[in-house]
């Protein structure tokens, strides 16, 4: 007869405990969370400063409860596969395994850029079907989804297909929303690419990963296109009339970063509105002027209409600076003044150099025009113009350079009579 190992005591006595398989499962539950945050921790001190050093203090609050609910879940999913508990600490573990998946998922949905409403329903609904499927209830449940149907003509719809549809629709677009967010940034960090390819880029990406989840969902939910078949000629229909302008703005915007005529950061005029582009929209640019008040003007005016780029072949903009003096002054030291006031304004460039010519002798003084050249149109031309117009009058005080102020000499001959009322209406 062979004798018992030494520890078979100890089973037979744990075995004896009263809800030994709960108490295990709260162990269980113990284990895996702590092997959850152990990994979160290891993950934010060595995987992140790896990856990504400069936006760790981001990137770490997200990663360790990410890591710390996926290895929870894993550890919860491998000990449920290993042996059968008895029904207490199935549902135990299954309760723990389900919070687990929906935390998983909230922080998913999260740092897709889903609202936090829209992405608690999403655990919420993962926790349900998580515990029911662990407990045997999810088959009942899809039965009587089935059942619950009704004929719309040919076809029979029951409560499982739309819950199948709103479902595969929703994971189409996380997943479409995560592949577009990954193919934006890619582009934008591109360095081959300037802002107008860029944009362009971006706009094409997103059109073209719309319409593939679209065609993907449609094939995936076995819908039949040949049923739209009816609806497509009202829908040309009311394309041609009601969306006419939007396609013309979308059909325009495309144009206008094809030909790079126009491009985020270029300092344009149209008409009254003077600023520089924000963004190129696909119905409209965004021109921000100086009052900080956002201008969108239509893709389709910017085509059609008269428009100014002063950053177009080349950010260099001349400003000119006009102001007179009297008759009576050195001209030469006056023009020599103008240049030197311009020159040790900051932001007036040094190459090309100002230059001052006499424009033309006016009624009252001298009319001069000093020329200047700024590379930053979009910090504003005013405030450059006005510094150079408070440097001008100081040293025109200092060196005794004066401006003419207009005057009216009016002279009275003694023996002219002035009309009377009747003569002057006369004449």
């Amino acid at each position: 007869m062979e004798h018992d190992a030494w520890w078979q005591p100890f089973l037979d006595r744990w075995a004896a405990l009263p809800f030994h398989d709960l108490i295990a499962a709260v162990a269980i539950l113990s284990v895996a969370l702590l092997l959850g945050v152990v990994a979160g921790r290891l993950a934010c001190r060595y995987l992140i400063p790896a990856l990504a050093p400069r936006h760790a203090s981001v990137i770490s609050p997200r990663l360790m409860a990410l890591t710390r609910s996926g290895v929870t879940a894993l550890v919860l999913t491998a000990f449920l596969g290993i042996r059968g508990l008895d029904p207490g600490a199935d549902l135990v573990l299954a309760a723990g395994l389900g919070i687990a998946v929906a935390a998983l998922a909230y922080e998913v949905a999260r740092a897709l850029g889903l609202q936090s409403r829209a992405a608690s329903l999403i655990s919420l609904a993962l926790l349900v079907i998580v515990l029911a499927s662990r407990l045997g209830g999810l088959a009942p449940l899809i039965a009587g989804l089935d059942r619950a149907s009704m004929g719309v003509g040919s076809r029979r719809i029951s409560l499982l297909d739309i819950v199948n549809a709103v479902g595969l629709s929703l994971v189409l677009f996380l997943a479409a929303r995560a592949l577009l967010a990954s193919i934006l940034r890619w582009i934008g960090q591109s360095r081959l690419l300037d802002a107008a390819q860029r944009v362009l880029f971006q706009k094409l990406a997103q059109i073209a990963v719309v319409t593939v989840a679209i065609f993907v969902g449609i094939d995936l939910l076995g819908i039949d296109l040949t049923a739209l078949a009816v609806f497509s000629g009202a829908f040309g229909l009311a394309i041609g009339f009601g969306l006419q302008k939007t396609l013309g703005n979308l059909i325009a915007g495309l144009i206008l970063l094809l030909d790079r005529s126009i491009k985020p950061g270029d300092v344009i005029a149209v008409g009254d509105t003077f600023g520089w582009v924000n963004k190129i929209g696909v119905r409209a640019v965004s021109v921000l002027t100086r009052d900080g008040k956002e201008h969108l003007i239509p893709n389709e005016r910017l085509m059609t209409d008269e428009v100014e780029n002063w950053s177009f072949s080349s950010r260099d903009v001349r400003v000119h600076v006009g102001f007179r003096v009297s008759f009576d002054c050195d001209l030469r030291l006056a023009q020599r003044l103008a240049v030197e006031a311009a020159t040790i304004s900051p932001r007036v460039l040094k190459d090309p150099a100002p230059v001052c010519w006499i424009k033309e002798f006016g009624d009252n003084g001298v009319e001069f025009d000093l020329r200047i050249w700024i590379d930053s149109p979009e910090a504003g031309v005013g405030n450059v113009t006005s510094d150079v117009f408070f440097r001008i009058w100081d040293l025109f005080k200092e060196h005794g350079v004066t401006m003419p102020v207009p005057q009216r000499d009016l002279r009275f001959h003694p023996g002219q009579q002035p009309a009377t009322k009747t003569e002057r209406h006369e004449g």
